[in-house]
């Protein structure tokens, strides 16, 4: 054998053993990979959301409270307790519509108030929602309660839905084709289970994409409806037993069927809202009257819950949140006050200056729902993840709903596309304990078109009038809102305008990193 014959041999050998080594070198790679994915476990995801609760009906929020909350405290010790946390809008669809998208409301079609009967999607076409970024992850989603974010319901005359854009009409229904399926609704923007109503004032409830329920309300009716022989009665008093039941039972049949595929559950129950419709067991049970009764039933209930994620092992490797919608409508309540005719409207209240004492929804904060004052956009925020986050702890750090999917994508390693959750801030260190300071600022909203901002201690609220400058609080000092320091600071309540302003005109709200 010649020298060039040895030198092409030793070549090729050489060639060999680099091409084998380097296959045994990716094979390696990817059984580890494939090894890392199956020790990294997602964790479950339960969000619940209150109705109309207000920031001072939980005790561990409220020492003062008059409503018994046991199982709400008790998710508070054992996990971080948010104290600034907001709405961030004093309505049910607009805040709903900030949890869902990391996005202001103001940014979708819907600029003021709550969705009326009927009306499209909040969503844009293509837009991410939390759901679909969980179930993007591989995660099984399932919703139960209330949507009010918007579908299209097929008509049999091919017009809109007969009371369109109301919130009361007594045709309500009238041209609806309840043989057919919904579009655009809850299992379109990412939930592949749903059982629930969209609007209460529709009072349908859809079970996925099927119509096949209807919520028998004290202000609202399907009299004019068509062909509903087929459609079942929920008594208002029975509908939060009812999607409580249906919510263990996702559980207890996602755990049998695939223990180790995680789940994101949504219970959003229509409670405290009005009508308050408690059922009799809890009737007379607090010091609140009917509407502390009614937020008892619903603390209950939501032990319910827990309870089964404990007996299904399933706490530990979970992630509960816990929020309401929006301040509570009440001002103030009590067991000698009727509260069993009040209505949506915020005439129908009772004030706090007509009595010397009784249960206070909010807390001491100012304002109701619809007000852009804390009473309207605080929410208590209780988050729990065993071994993640810290037990009985209180965090005063600026938390927005908005900032939900951000928080969520990092837990579970999801990457956001840059123009979907605009607004939406990753908050993860601070469930986790860190007195870290993420979100500088974040704009209030009124149920109509009353816009504020907090930024630091300071809160700005628009003018209501060409009369009026507006409103300046510094509510570290006057968390209450009682003391307007407008013309004390007239200077800096106009940067703090000018802020918002920006943030408004803005297609993101990073810029407000630099306060």
């Amino acid at each position: 054998m010649n020298e060039n014959s040895k030198y092409r041999l030793t070549l090729s050998r050489l060639f060999f053993l680099m091409g084998f080594f380097f296959i045994c070198s990716c094979q390696e790679k990817g059984k580890q990979q494939e090894k890392r994915k199956q020790t990294v476990t997602l964790p479950n995801v339960v969000i619940i959301l209150a109705d109309d609760l207000g920031y001072g009906d939980l005790g561990s929020y409220n020492k003062n409270s008059l409503v018994p909350t046991p199982n709400l405290d008790k998710l508070a010790s054992q996990g971080i307790r948010l104290t600034d946390a907001y709405c961030p809008v004093a309505a049910c669809s607009p805040s709903r519509y900030a949890l869902m998208t990391g996005s202001y409301p103001f940014r979708s079609w819907k600029k003021t108030g709550v969705l009326a009967n009927y009306e499209p999607s909040m969503m844009a076409k293509g837009q991410l929602t939390l759901p679909q970024m969980l179930q993007n992850a591989g995660y099984t989603t399932a919703g139960f309660g209330k949507w009010h974010l918007g579908a299209s319901f097929p008509t049999l005359d091919g017009e809109k839905p007969a009371s369109y854009g109301k919130h009361r009409a007594p045709n309500n229904g009238a041209n609806l084709d309840l043989s057919k399926p919904i579009t655009d609704g809850p299992v379109h923007h990412g939930f592949e289970h749903w059982y629930g109503f969209s609007c209460a004032s529709e009072c349908w409830i859809m079970d996925e994409k099927e119509i096949v329920a209807a919520l028998q309300h004290d202000f609202y009716n399907i009299a004019s409806a068509q062909n509903k022989d087929h459609i079942e009665i929920v008594p208002s008093d029975e509908y939060l037993d009812r999607i409580t039941t249906k919510s263990t039972q996702f559980l207890q049949r996602h755990t049998q069927a695939d223990k180790d595929q995680p789940f994101f559950l949504y219970f959003a129950p229509y409670v405290p809202h009005v009508p308050l419709a408690a059922s009799k067991e809890f009737q007379g049970t607090t010091k609140a009257g009917l509407y502390g009764d009614y937020v008892y039933e619903l603390d209950t209930y939501i032990g319910k819950l827990l309870d089964t994620l404990d007996s299904l092992q399933l706490a530990e490797n979970t992630v509960v949140l816990f929020a309401s919608d929006n301040g509570s409508h009440f001002e103030i309540t009590r067991s000698d006050i009727d509260l069993t005719t009040t209505t949506n409207s915020a005439e129908s209240i009772p004030k706090k200056d007509q009595y010397d004492s009784g249960h206070y929804p909010n807390g001491v904060l100012r304002g109701t729902k619809r007000t852009a004052w804390e009473g309207g956009v605080r929410t208590p925020f209780i988050a729990r993840w065993p071994g993640h986050f810290p037990k009985n702890t209180k965090s005063t750090q600026l938390f927005a709903l908005n900032d939900v999917i951000a928080t969520l994508a990092s837990i579970i390693g999801y990457d956001l596309p840059v123009d979907m959750a605009v607004d939406s801030y990753d908050q993860l260190s601070v469930l986790e304990g860190k007195d870290e300071s993420i979100r500088k600022s974040v704009v209030v909203q009124s149920s109509g078109n009353r816009y504020g901002v907090r930024r630091g201690d300071w809160k700005y609220i628009e003018p209501t009038g060409e009369d009026d400058n507006g409103e300046l609080y510094n509510l570290k000092d006057d968390v209450s809102e009682s003391k307007n320091r407008y013309k004390e600071h007239p200077v800096f309540a106009q940067e703090l305008k000018e802020h918002l302003n920006a943030i408004q005109k803005s297609e993101a709200s990073n810029m407000d990193a630099n306060p």
